[in-house]
């Protein structure tokens, strides 16, 4: 009974097998087989793009077309189209073509990658087959926007976000704090900043906390963020001086004296979602994060030491022959260092500009008796602008700030413009090589003048102008005068 129960189920699923065996045999056949009229055949065609609506910046520097079909190289080369045009040359694995950029996306620009008439090719032919059907893919590059800290009215002490994309400007921070210094991170969604309440007058330097901000930058448009601040380190038992933040947002480092035993200063460590904790033997001076986020170079008697960012780790190198690291290249490959030739008699009053790379390239880009005050690479690291003082022997002595820009192939120096009555200035290159921002301020050493930011040297800074320099090819530079009252201006990346 049993048997002949079983028998109409097995004759049912014998024949569901043969039907689907044999679709299944038509699909694979069909596909490549039957033409371009048959129901299964599909066509060549871009299966994915890794930058499709995605928003992206100067770091990013590749994307990837994939097809379902060998490709006509030449003619997938010759028939795609990029607007706005982004030079830059392909590279090919199998179905995968690699787009490497020349120079990085402009920023605050959004972009279609075309792509039609470009044909498949047949395995072991010439021969080409169809053509691909067109293609049209989007992506946006971030907002062109900066921040810069306010000189004047309900903005003084504060953070500002100037949004030029979406011509927008917004306060960040609450008006009981003052910043002194700030860095932003890599997607530019948060600011990391050290700041004191302004109820804490003369001795606001001494009380600095760190804070993180959200900026809002680059989210939905109907998405409204409200600039949140969050404490990341407190004043407790040690004061905060000087800090720093990785490439990859991930590291925080902070040079920290003890309260109750000044013996006790030094770099502390700050990780993510982890209590901070010292980095041992490393009081040092001047200190910066390279751009690997797992190196740091720190000013040590006379030379600079290059650690490990763990705990009581061992030096990597020592580079004896210089006294400070300006800044690295974008890709970290590379960094700007100043030799104040101690050793060299007939030098001892000047400084010296190094490039130096991770290939071992020492080269002396100048030799000047002034003062190195800044340097930035262009994204594209053919070439540095630097701020520099020339020293006029007059009836007194007499440092002049000026703006030049070295080519870093040939070696040549083109001074763009002097800046006098700059102090404590720093520079700021944007990410896609569109624009530097600096700044002009004046202080005042009235110690009536509280509640107000100052400078490194802990003068009160009572007025400032910011100035955006537009890049050339050629010598002759676009300058202007922003209407912002500001100081201290740095690109979001």
């Amino acid at each position: 009974m049993n048997q002949r129960l079983l028998e109409p189920i097995d004759k049912t699923a014998i024949a569901v097998i043969f039907v689907f065996s044999i679709l299944i045999g038509l699909l694979v056949w069909g596909s490549d087989a039957c033409g371009k009229d048959c129901i299964f055949h599909t066509g060549p065609q871009v299966s994915n793009f890794s930058w499709q609506n995605k928003l992206v910046g100067g770091e990013d520097r590749a994307f990837i077309l994939t097809f379902n079909r060998p490709m006509d190289r030449r003619s997938v080369e010759k028939n795609l189209v990029i607007n706005p045009p982004l030079p830059g040359q392909f590279s090919w694995s199998g179905r995968r073509l690699a787009y490497t950029l020349k120079t990085p996306v402009l920023y605050g620009e959004t972009y279609q990658v075309q792509l039609a008439g470009a044909k498949e090719k047949f395995a072991g032919s010439n021969d080409r087959g169809e053509e691909i059907q067109p293609f049209v893919g989007e992506f946006r590059s971030r907002d062109r926007a900066f921040v810069y800290i306010g000189s004047k009215g309900e903005e003084k002490g504060r953070l500002i976000l100037q949004n030029w994309t979406e011509q927008t400007k917004t306060i960040l921070t609450p008006a009981n704090l003052i910043v002194f210094e700030f860095k932003p991170y890599p997607q530019g969604d948060k600011i990391l900043f050290s700041a004191a309440e302004k109820s804490s007058g003369d001795n606001a330097l001494l009380t600095l906390q760190l804070y993180t901000v959200a900026t809002g930058i680059n989210q939905s448009k109907d998405r409204q963020v409200t600039p949140e601040i969050e404490l990341i380190l407190d004043n407790h038992q040690y004061q905060n001086n000087k800090f720093d933040l990785s490439q990859d947002g991930k590291v925080i480092v902070v040079q920290r004296v003890n309260r109750q035993n000044h013996n006790d200063f030094g770099l502390w460590i700050i990780r993510e979602d982890r209590q901070p904790q010292p980095l041992g033997d490393s009081p040092g001076g001047d200190f910066s994060i390279a751009p690997d986020s797992k190196t740091i170079a720190v000013a040590q008697g006379e030379g600079i030491a290059l650690l490990p960012l763990q705990p009581d780790a061992e030096p990597l190198d020592f580079l004896s022959k210089f006294g400070r690291v300006v800044t690295f290249s974008p890709d970290g490959s590379s960094a700007i260092m100043v030799n104040y030739n101690k050793d060299n008699p007939e030098l001892r009053y000047t400084r010296s500009l190094f490039y130096v790379n991770n290939l071992g390239v020492e080269k002396e880009l100048l030799n000047l008796e002034g003062s190195i005050l800044d340097c930035k690479f262009h994204p594209n690291a053919t070439h540095l602008y630097c701020l520099l003082t020339k020293l006029e022997k007059a009836e007194e002595y007499r440092e002049e700030p000026y703006l030049a820009k070295i080519n870093l192939q040939t070696g040549e120096i083109l001074p763009i413009l002097t800046l006098p009555e700059y102090q404590d200035s720093k520079i700021s290159m944007a990410p896609d090589g569109r624009g530097i921002l600096f700044d002009q301020i004046l202080t005042t050493d009235l110690v009536s003048a509280v509640n107000v930011p100052t400078d490194n040297s802990g003068k009160a800074i009572v007025d400032s102008r910011l100035w955006l320099l537009i890049p050339s090819s050629a010598k002759v530079h676009h300058i202007e005068k922003l209407p912002l009252a500001g100081f201290h201006p740095q690109w979001i990346p």
